[in-house]
């Protein structure tokens, strides 16, 4: 085969490949204050916090309970669960996660930092802080993207 033709070869194998990324909402209610801002952030309020936790994978399982999936969404849940109850949900963030300014993006990155050892294939956290503005962190993944 020629180096052409090999090229071709990896060029057509790499356009096969199948990639399934999935989402699991969560949600929580959370005050925080973000005291380096220059506006009214800086003081106390909360929010009603929406987020969503993405896997990617291009492998499925190939038997068993989970056949036909890359991760159960009850096992995202499972590892998230704790965060919401001990850190997140009802929670003053600044004092709970350890940020000193909690935003939307060091919110993000905690959650991600929090979940990377425990969830293989976690590839980004959204955040909403609100219905118009969100973040999404992923680490050492510069392509990804949720439209």
């Amino acid at each position: 085969m020629t180096e052409k033709e090999e090229k071709s070869q990896t060029i057509k194998n790499e356009s096969n490949s199948e990639t399934w990324i999935i989402g699991k909402e969560f949600r929580f209610e959370a005050s925080h204050q973000l005291p380096n801002h220059d506006g009214k952030c800086a003081r106390l309020h909360g929010h009603s916090w929406r987020g969503v936790i993405y896997v990617s994978g291009n492998k499925l399982v190939t038997s068993g309970a989970k056949q036909d999936m890359i991760m159960d969404y009850a096992d995202i849940k499972k590892y998230l669960k704790p965060l919401l109850d001990d850190y997140l949900d009802h929670y003053h963030l600044n004092e709970t996660t350890g940020l000193a300014n909690p935003t939307s993006e060091a919110i993000a990155r905690w959650i991600y930092e929090q979940l990377e050892d425990k969830i293989p294939g976690l590839v980004a956290v959204r955040i909403d802080e609100t219905c118009t503005s969100q973040c999404i962190y992923s680490k050492g993944k510069n392509n990804f993207l949720i439209l």
